[in-house]
């Protein structure tokens, strides 16, 4: 059970169990991890999707259950909707879904309908969760409503692609066009730096007749800072816990999946992303990376993930609540109790915060706004009251021998290398 700062506790309905939703095989997700920490620290029963029975998540002691059901993520709709049915039988009765990747996030939104019987979630517009993991359609909702965001190209085909090398200034930014892309065969892998009109030019040519990429404003690192908002919100598209961080490191380095991050207190950030949800009819969690750009002193929205994000459990305020706490209670009907975020705090991921350390000490980066000493640590794995999900993320990361470590140092080197040559 958690207690706030004046010992009352959070009082979950410990009746209403959680299910992580997890399409999609990358057994080695933190935020899963930390969502069962989460509720099962309250007394809810947990249950989690799993790609095997020997998942980090698996082994949590307050797993109630795992089901095994190993999944690409590119399935049809029908056949993943009957399987969150069966597993709702299984659990047999109804249970807060707790969705960790997009297609879990638009899947339950575009089939309310045939879910709301079993299990529990926000309304939401079911074509918006959709819109907004894709980037152009984040792109299209933050220019109708005065969001900044980096200014954008969505060519159609290889020669829309060479109209916009002749006018764009280098380096830019290609994405992929559609999350769910990245189960499938990407056009590129990841967020991709790209110098000159040469090299765009020359991928460009694997694109295929219809590139499905976004070609982007490049956010000079020396100039800008990563900052991160995490938030839940209830049926009328208001807060009922809502938080600012700043991320010191990510990795890929600058590109990829936070590592290390601290609260920061960002008033004007948090009206931002209010507004922008309040405007959008959002409700749910929602997981936010934002760039600020020192240069012309906006924030521009990056990303607008509609579901939990991994490193959510950096934030906690003070009254013990998370984002996915305020989601269960706020489901099952119970207040949401108020307080201050943890400012100070930081989180570690402990497998890709070390080589995103080289990487980034290498390049010269820091992060003015993240304070000197942490005020407290999470860390993404290791916790005393839970200690099996860490020892088996190390048995899986290190498997096959030394392999997975070895990709990681010569992706660091590639991602210094580039750095080097940028400055």
């Amino acid at each position: 059970m958690a207690v706030n700062r004046a010992g009352a506790p959070v009082e979950a309905d410990r009746d209403v169990p959680g299910l992580i939703v997890k399409f999609g095989d990358y057994p080695l997700h933190h935020g899963g991890v930390g969502a069962i920490r989460s509720l099962g620290r309250l007394g809810v029963p947990m249950y989690a999707i799993t790609e095997d029975a020997y998942t980090p998540a698996a082994s949590s002691r307050y797993l109630t259950r795992a089901f095994v059901w190993p999944t690409t993520g590119a399935e049809e709709p029908a056949r993943l909707v009957e399987g969150l049915l069966r597993i709702g039988r299984r659990i047999g009765r109804p249970a807060v879904l707790i969705p960790t990747d997009e297609e879990a996030a638009v899947l339950i939104a575009e089939h309310q309908g045939e879910l709301a019987g079993s299990f529990l979630f926000p309304p939401v517009d079911p074509a918006l969760p959709r819109r907004l993991a894709s980037k152009q359609g984040l792109h299209e909702l933050c220019a109708e409503h005065g969001v900044v965001s980096p200014s954008a190209a969505f060519p159609e085909s290889y020669q829309e692609v060479v109209a916009f090398a002749d006018t764009a200034r280098f380096p830019v930014v290609a994405k992929n066009r559609e999350a769910f892309v990245r189960r499938r065969r990407p056009a590129v892998g990841g967020t991709t730096r790209i110098a000159t009109r040469e090299h765009l030019l020359a991928l460009a040519r694997d694109w295929g007749e219809r590139p499905g990429v976004i070609l982007q404003e490049y956010l000079p690192r020396e100039e800008a800072e990563d900052w991160i908002v995490h938030a839940c919100f209830d049926a009328d598209s208001a807060p009922l816990a809502l938080f600012t961080g700043v991320k010191v490191r990510s990795w890929p380095p600058h590109a990829g999946m936070t590592a290390h991050a601290y609260v920061v207190d960002n008033p004007e950030l948090a009206d931002l992303a209010a507004r922008f949800v309040e405007q959008i009819g959002f409700s749910g969690v929602v997981d936010l990376d934002l760039r600020f750009d020192r240069r012309d002193g906006q924030y521009k929205l990056l990303d607008f993930n509609p579901r939990t994000g991994a490193q959510f459990r950096l934030f906690e305020n003070e009254s013990g609540v998370d984002v996915v706490r305020a989601l269960h209670l706020n489901l099952t009907g119970r207040p949401v109790p108020e307080g201050e975020q943890r400012a100070g705090h930081r989180y570690i991921v402990e497998n890709i915060d070390l080589p995103a350390l080289l990487a980034y000490r290498r390049s010269g980066y820091t992060t003015p706004h993240a304070p000197a000493r942490a005020s407290g640590t999470e860390l993404a794995w290791l916790a005393g009251d839970d200690p099996l999900p860490f020892l088996t993320m190390l048995a899986r990361f290190v498997r096959p021998g030394a392999k997975h470590l070895y990709q990681l140092w010569r992706a660091a080197r590639r991602g210094s290398r580039s750095a080097t040559a940028t400055k």
